[in-house]
């Protein structure tokens, strides 16, 4: 199924508070704020650097229930809260859905923003035209990638992620594969295995990046250390560094240590990156934030310019769990990276985007009354509005949640019990499943800097690669 690639538009430190996702408001006597908006980039404008945020599984109502949660947190009511891309002035609604699927996965949608087409669900930079699994299938129908072109054109490449760096997202910008989860070479089956067919992980070692930041280090090394089915002695690693002349890191001191000049791989943990609520408080894993501030640093360098993709991954998985308080604290910490990169690039000359892949069937219901808790009980307004009181009961006789999943691990068989309201809980859910799913409507696109006036509309999800190339003022 092919997709038009026509645009459709014209033109017309590292430790930040939380108090960072605010910008300036004037609070009103009703508690109400108003969001001051990013200046406009005057049109039409080139941008030499392009960054495109990912909040993966990041839905409107994750936004809005992380913009809560982020308000409460610093003592406000919540609603009235401001996180840095609500100031963008340029919006667009995203289509998500990939050729064969309704609701979508992270290949499908992150190929569709990097290759400038949608695809099959589960592909990597693979048309729709090959089939899930097929290898040589795969090498018939090969997409553009931006990182290719990134470095082609002289510009510097950043990813950053929190999770496995050869998952689908990260993925995306620089690997081709018919099945995400050949992710190392165990992943392939031996019907498929052969000289031709390249796990994701070596498609990373192979590649010309400037900084890759996230974890999944086991994919990368032998059975001594890792995952990989070949030699205990596999090192991709030291093989891309032996290339490169680049230096592979392992945890933030090591990072900030790394020489400023040369590539920088870093690998912060076996496979996904630990949990916000999770992290100890004697930690060597950096943030996302410190990731986010490294890559900028080093990209910014670049005389020609940069592409940075930068994902907060676990958000997407703290959802498949069924636990909104993980992914509200993930959603938090991007938008922590988010305000990084606004207040150290210049507006002028860099596009700043923040978007999701795909939303999940999380939901924000039940009339609670202004200010209650983002993760409490529902409790209705009051007569007089003044806070607090006693819950909404269900038809059960019991309480329940603001936020809620459609299915998911928190469904409940037999009485349902009162359900628990801690950053760590899982809310319940309807429909039992394993593992609460992916939803199918549209997700926001924002955009400040120069190109971000293309961002209006309702549009497909493979408009944005036309847009960052745009920006660039790459012609086709």
């Amino acid at each position: 199924m092919p997709f038009t690639r026509t645009l459709g538009m014209t033109t017309g430190a590292l430790a930040l508070a939380l108090g960072a996702c605010s910008t300036t408001a004037n609070e009103g006597g009703n508690g109400m704020a108003a969001a001051v908006p990013v200046a406009a980039a005057a049109e039409p404008q080139q941008a030499k650097n392009v960054i495109l945020f990912i909040g993966d599984g990041m839905g409107i109502s994750t936004i809005t229930a992380a913009r809560i949660y982020a308000g409460q947190k610093l003592g406000k009511q919540g609603e009235e809260h401001v996180l840095p891309f609500d100031t963008f002035q340029n919006v667009a609604l995203v289509k998500t859905y990939n050729t064969n699927a309704q609701v979508p996965d992270s290949a499908g949608t992150a190929t569709a923003m990097h290759s400038g087409q949608k695809t099959r669900i589960g592909m990597l930079g693979v048309g729709p035209e090959a089939t899930n699994g097929d290898c040589a299938a795969g090498l018939q129908h090969p997409l553009p990638l931006l990182g290719e072109e990134v470095k082609e054109r002289g510009l510097a490449l950043g990813i950053v992620t929190t999770t496995r760096l050869t998952h689908a997202t990260p993925a995306s910008v620089y690997a081709r594969s018919t099945d995400r989860d050949w992710e190392d070479d165990t992943g392939i089956p031996q019907a498929q295995r052969g000289p031709d067919c390249r796990d994701i992980a070596l498609q990373l070692a192979e590649a010309d990046f400037d900084v890759a930041l996230g974890g999944g280090r086991a994919s990368f090394f032998g059975d001594a250390m890792g995952g990989r089915r070949g030699e205990a002695s596999a090192n991709l690693p030291a093989d891309w560094a032996a290339r490169t002349g680049g230096t592979v890191v392992h945890d933030a001191a090591s990072l900030a240590a790394a020489a400023a000049d040369r590539p920088v791989l870093g690998l912060f943990s076996d496979s996904h990156m630990t949990y916000m609520v999770d992290r100890p408080a004697e930690t060597a894993e950096p943030t996302l934030t410190d990731l986010t501030a490294a890559a900028i640093a080093r990209l910014g360098s670049d005389p020609e310019g940069y592409y940075l993709m930068v994902e907060g991954g676990r958000i997407d998985h703290a959802h498949h769990a069924g636990q909104a308080g993980y992914a509200l604290e993930e959603a938090v910490e991007f938008a922590r990276a988010i305000q990084y990169a606004i207040d150290n690039t210049d507006p002028a000359e860099t596009m700043i985007m923040v978007t999701a892949d795909h939303s999940h069937v999380f939901t924000i219901a039940g009339y609670p009354q202004r200010g209650n808790p983002i993760l409490g009980h529902v409790v209705p307004p009051s007569a007089t509005d003044a806070a607090g009181g006693d819950p909404t009961l269900a038809a059960d006789g019991k309480p329940y949640t603001t936020l809620g999943y459609a299915n998911g691990p928190g469904a409940v068989t037999g009485e349902r019990p009162i359900p628990a309201t801690d950053t760590a809980a899982r809310q319940q859910a309807l429909i039992p499943l394993g593992s609460e799913t992916h939803a199918g409507e549209d997700v926001a696109l924002y955009a400040t800097g120069p190109g971000a006036q293309r961002v209006r509309g309702v549009i497909e999800q493979n408009l944005i690669y036309d847009i960052i190339r745009a920006a660039y003022g790459w012609a086709d």
